[in-house]
């Protein structure tokens, strides 16, 4: 949908009158959706960096007739932070500009991320109290927007009462600092009449709005009411940006009291659980969750039987969570609650690790809610809330509607208000499908009116619910809504289309216009995969995980997991990005990442990016001239193969790369950074080792490229550890590629040759009933993960589960590690083992080592080849700034660091000039201890 000449001239003229505004193709398609369904590419995109721009921004574009949209993180799930003309990206304005612990109260500009105040605030014992799912990433003034609440409302309330004051600008160009809870007010022309408008309507505003606390749809107008005191700034809070922009906030800080304690009960089912809440209410819990046995199976079958601690029997559960300062008192409300609630059977959760495993069923369930289903499942109808008496009911009505249209969802939520979250496989990638959606919501709508409820109950109208509003208010009621439009934005220039005269909810929606695209039909599997993102945004999140190290180290929108699948579902639709395989857009979104596979397993929704980059590659170089790197780096095992297999040639090899000329005319031709180690190669191919057969369970070693040309010296230690567990290890002889430096440089046909050859090595051992142990983790990686959409062979599958790291056959086998307590361990788990293969086994293992062991949690920044190439160096180190480095730092010089993967490495011997040690060198028999890593000689590498 491009923008209209008209809406193109006026950014032009803003353009020419100095502003900042990126029109750029990317930048758009970064802009183009947030978390709904929608999509809305704008015509130009700010990003003030301060509140006087962000000022100056709004007058010009309401001076020049441009609409503009406010967006915070983009976490909207309605449609609510997308806009075709400009759209205003706020989440610069980052400032907590005070913290008053006295008074309970922060003044913060509207890009603060609500986590980031609470952690601000947590030396005073106090937080901000509305917490969100996205709280980790969302903006405050996102949360004014849409009247955001979260699980812990109940105790906290909603944005609006947390609200004390708002700096705002509004569609008239006025500037109003308002205050809640007080009668005085700015001299105000807007002010006066909307004062005058609610005399005129007090009987319907009473009669029609705040009937219960998530009544969210529409404005909040009972805010309005004399006996509220005209409290304009929290009338503000769930306006959508559609009346003002907001430039500050003064919000309530709350007490974050000591003891917690959580309540679980079990009942026969989730609706069951909802006609038991208002029982538990009397006892004031901070947060009342309801959840069924779909959302429970969904991250059983995600993330194992592990994740699911013992719940009370049952096929629905209430979370009951309870806050006090007096332990004795907690104690005796817990057992009010679960005496209250009846139920099948239920707990008080003492210990806090276990009651944080049973919140991550709730959380991670919500995340994998749009997964969980045969098909892919949507927002659109997931936040209706009615009165938490109305609730079961209302649950029982819903099911039997989804029954009636075919539909599958997974419902959950904040019981103790009400409010149900939902994601539902609606078909929106035909007309049927969007007409079914269609009516499945306008009837949903009517279901939420008949129990006295509201369309949305945190997440705001939006474009997804905006036209339902006719459902539950009355014509005088929508009438006044327009009348109060008038009076703020008598142009329509805030957020039109929302709320007021909105757009039609089927409308703008992003998947029927990717059934219109070529390449869609062309490669559907590519198209899924690249929608698998639905802007939730948790890469954006600062929650010491992986993903995503390129984001956390630039902070740019480009180099996350969620701005790189816009901009693969732009280049899939075809209309903004238009060139196909070979974009620009897509090239330049797709540099920095590192291929680490941090958001496979991190993300919600499991969007692979590293796989979609290694298919965008091969396609866009296929039957062209490739970079020289991919040449280079991207064949390392071919070349290392050819210089180790002749004898002398390896010494001759480093001699060469060690001459300072030729040096850096080998790293030009390579497209190396001149600044890089370059690997030297071993003086002979390191699976020749021969081994002296011991009795045991027979193994067999398999000896990856890396070690085999690069680094042999992991081997030997790996073999005496297994020795010393009883095993026989066998040193596989025979080369087994698993193709990974064509992988991710997109070599998609060699590198399937290169894993078909290595099947024919490894499948007859794994056949045979015989475990392989692998050294390098990327490499194990390869098999659980990208072989099998490489190579369509039934062997692949049993190799990926016969080959092993060292931590899961010593597991396996019942070993005990020797005793390493009083050692300090800096663990550098390789990405691809953490995000692939899974860290937990080395985790268990150290743990019996009694070593104190310090987890790195984010990528060393290296990744391979991607840290070695021209033009990535400066991402590359700071990548291992944000967690490698400070960590080494942090742990002193006789910390021993740990790192299986040769990249990690390699990047601590370039960056920290200290070496690593492997799992199996750190695990050698006490008759040879681990050198300390500062002590040790560095990896095989040529110095600058």
């Amino acid at each position: 949908m491009p923008a209209p000449a008209s809406v193109l001239d006026k950014v032009a003229a803003l353009a020419a009158r100095g502003f900042s505004l990126d029109t750029s193709p990317l930048t758009r398609a970064l802009y183009s959706s947030d978390a709904s369904l929608y999509r809305v590419p704008p015509a130009a995109v700010a990003r003030p960096a301060g509140v006087a721009e962000l000022v100056a921004l709004v007058d010009a574009a309401r001076e020049s007739g441009l609409p503009l949209t406010s967006r915070g993180a983009g976490t909207s799930i309605a449609g609510n932070a997308v806009g075709q003309g400009l759209v205003v990206d706020c989440s610069r304005l980052d400032r907590i500009v005070h913290v008053d612990a006295s008074a309970r109260a922060a003044v913060v500009e509207p890009g603060v991320v609500p986590a980031t105040l609470t952690a601000a605030a947590a030396s005073a014992g106090l937080r901000f109290g509305p917490d969100p799912s996205t709280a980790d990433r969302c903006t405050i003034g996102g949360m004014i927007g849409n009247n955001a609440c979260g699980a812990r409302a109940l105790g906290y309330g909603r944005t609006a009462d947390n609200i004390l004051g708002l700096d705002v600008v509004t569609g008239t160009g006025e500037r109003l600092s308002l205050s809640s809870g007080s009668w005085h007010r700015p001299d105000s022309a807007t002010l006066d009449a909307l004062e005058r408008l609610v005399r005129k309507h007090l009987g319907l505003i009473r009669t029609e709005f705040g009937r219960f606390p998530r009544q969210v749809s529409g404005y909040s107008l009972e805010h309005l009411l004399p006996e509220r005191g005209f409290d304009v700034a929290r009338f503000l809070a769930g306006s959508e940006g559609t009346l003002a922009v907001v430039t500050g906030a003064r919000v309530r800080l709350v007490e974050d009291l000591p003891h917690v304690a959580l309540v679980v009960v079990g009942y026969p089912s989730m609706s069951a659980a909802a006609d038991a809440t208002p029982s538990v209410l009397p006892f004031g819990p901070t947060a009342v969750e309801g959840l069924d046995r779909r959302i429970v199976e969904v991250v059983r079958a995600r993330q194992g039987h592990a994740a699911i601690p013992g719940l009370p029997p049952g096929e629905g559960w209430l979370f009951v969570e309870l806050t006090d300062a007096d332990p004795e008192s907690l104690a005796g409300r817990a057992a009010a609650v679960l005496q209250a609630a009846g139920g099948l059977g239920g707990e008080i959760v003492a210990d806090p690790g276990r009651a944080a495993r049973l919140w991550r069923i709730r959380a991670d369930g919500a995340g994998l809610a749009a997964v969980g289903l045969a098909r892919p499942a949507h927002a659109g109808w997931e936040d209706a809330a009615v009165p938490p008496a109305a609730l079961g009911a209302y649950l029982r009505d819903f099911d039997a509607l989804l029954r009636a249209h075919g539909l599958e969802g997974l419902p959950y939520g904040h019981f103790g208000e009400g409010c149900v979250h939902v994601r539902i496989d609606f078909d929106l990638s035909s007309a049927p499908g969007v007409a079914g959606y269609r009516r499945f919501v306008e009837e949903a709508a009517d279901l939420a009116a008949r129990h006295g409820g509201s369309c949305s109950g945190e997440h705001g109208d939006g474009r997804a619910r905006s036209e339902l509003l006719g459902r539950l208010y009355s014509p005088q009621a929508l009438a006044l809504f327009a009348a109060v439009k008038h009076l703020f934005d008598p142009d329509n220039l805030l957020n039109p289309g929302v709320l007021v005269a909105p757009r039609p909810l089927d409308a703008d929606l992003r998947l029927p216009s990717v059934a219109a695209s070529r390449l869609p039909r062309l490669d559907p599997a590519f198209a899924a995969e690249a929608h698998r993102c639905t802007g939730v945004a948790k890469c954006l999140a600062d929650t010491g995980h992986v993903m995503c190290p390129s984001y956390q180290a630039t902070g740019k929108e480009k180099d996350s997991t969620r701005g790189r699948a816009r901009t693969l579902q732009e280049m899939v639709n075809g209309t903004l990005v238009t060139g196909g395989w070979r974009a620009p857009e897509v090239h330049e979104a797709l540099d920095l990442c590192l291929s680490c596979k941090a958001c496979a397993s991190e993300c919600p929704t499991g969007v692979d990016i590293a796989a979609l980059k290694s298919r965008v590659l091969d396609e866009a170089y296929r039957h062209r001239l490739r970079p020289r790197s991919h040449y280079t780096l991207g064949r390392l095992p071919l070349w290392g193969r050819l210089v180790t297999a002749v004898p002398g040639l390896p010494a001759l090899a480093n001699a060469v790369l060690a001459a300072p000329g030729l040096q850096r005319l080998a790293r030009a031709i390579a497209g190396v950074d001149s600044r890089r180690l370059l690997p030297r190669f071993n003086p002979r191919p390191a699976r020749r080792q021969r081994v002296r057969r011991d009795e045991g369970r027979p193994v067999v070693v398999w000896v990856d490229s890396f070690t085999d040309t690069l680094d042999a010296a992991p081997l030997a230690p790996l073999l005496a550890v297994l020795a010393g567990a009883g095993f026989a290890p066998t040193v596989l002889g025979s080369t087994a590629c698993c193709g990974l430096p064509w992988i991710t440089t997109g070599q998609r046909a060699a590198a399937a040759r290169q894993l078909r050859r290595s099947l024919d090595v490894l499948h007859p051992i794994v056949a045979a009933g015989t475990p392989v142990v692998g050294l390098e983790p990327s490499c194990i990686a390869v098999w659980r993960g990208d072989a099998a959409s490489l190579v369509d062979d039934p062997r692949v599958a049993q190799v990926a589960s016969g080959v092993h790291t060292l931590a899961e056959l010593l597991e396996e086998a019942g070993w005990q590690p020797p005793d390493l307590s009083g050692t300090v361990v800096v663990a550098q788990p390789h990405c691809h083992h953490s995000s692939v293969i899974g860290w937990a086994a080395d985790e268990r293992l150290l743990a019996r080592t009694g070593a104190q062991v310090v987890r790195v949690a984010g990528c060393c920044g290296l990744a391979g080849n991607f840290g070695v190439e021209r033009g990535h160096y400066e991402t590359s180190v700071a990548v291992a700034r944000t967690h490698l480095l400070p960590a080494v730092e942090a742990a002193g010089p006789d910390a021993v660091l740990l790192a299986d993967g040769f990249s990690c490495r390699l990047q601590l011997a370039d960056l920290a000039h200290r070496r690593a040690l492997t799992l199996a060198e750190l695990l050698l028999p006490p008759s040879t201890p681990p050198t300390p890593a500062q002590s040790g000689p560095k990896p095989p590498s040529t110095a600058v």
